[in-house]
């Protein structure tokens, strides 16, 4: 960890990315290997959190209905807000936070999770869930841009290989995060 950036409980909030079915349910076309056990491991850091009181936000991807959806066109499959699989993971508990749904990567364009984190006083925020290479470095270097302190778990997050996710994390930590693990996140939370 850097040593100028250290995580305190007063100013963090977390973020958990994309941690749906759609990613985490071994029956899914789109599963991410190892994705299921990355929700039983991310439990304790959401505990950790909701039981500090600090706040917890869990993102949906959700497709746009808008002509030209560029994510829908690269992707070719549709995940719809009434899907059962576009739900965040019943181990998560989406209930001990606030749920934004996002239609791109990045977690906080047209979404109004900046607003949400400036009116709680946030100043710095933990990244996890699913996928470290898209979803998760895009919402971290938008938190960065931002003026948010970035902590980015590096066995908190999942993606199809180890190459992409090793890249993201070279160049997260190069530039725009302080990479962390559960473990230090629940100490520094508790």
């Amino acid at each position: 960890m850097r040593k100028d950036f250290v995580l305190k409980k007063d100013f963090a909030a977390l973020l958990v990315i994309d941690m749906q079915r759609h990613f985490c349910d071994k029956s899914s076309s789109f599963f991410v290997p190892g994705s299921d056990q990355l929700a039983v491991r991310l439990k304790e850091v959401v505990d950790a959190f909701a039981k500090q009181q600090r706040p917890v936000i869990f993102t949906r991807h959700i497709d746009s209905e808008k002509p030209g959806n560029l994510m829908l066109r690269w992707w070719a499959e549709k995940i719809t807000e009434d899907n059962p699989m576009s739900r965040v993971v019943d181990i998560l508990d989406a209930g001990k936070g606030s749920v934004v749904i996002k239609h791109q990567y990045d977690g906080f364009l047209h979404t109004g999770l900046e607003e949400m984190l400036r009116q709680k006083e946030v100043r710095q925020v933990v990244v996890c869930g699913v996928l470290t290479n898209l979803c998760c470095e895009t919402t971290a270097r938008s938190a960065f841009m931002r003026g948010f302190e970035v902590y980015f778990v590096e066995d908190g997050t999942a993606t199809f290989s180890q190459e992409m996710h090793e890249a993201a994390l070279l160049n997260l930590s190069y530039g725009f995060a302080t990479l962390t693990t559960i473990g230090e996140v629940v100490k520094a939370i508790r």
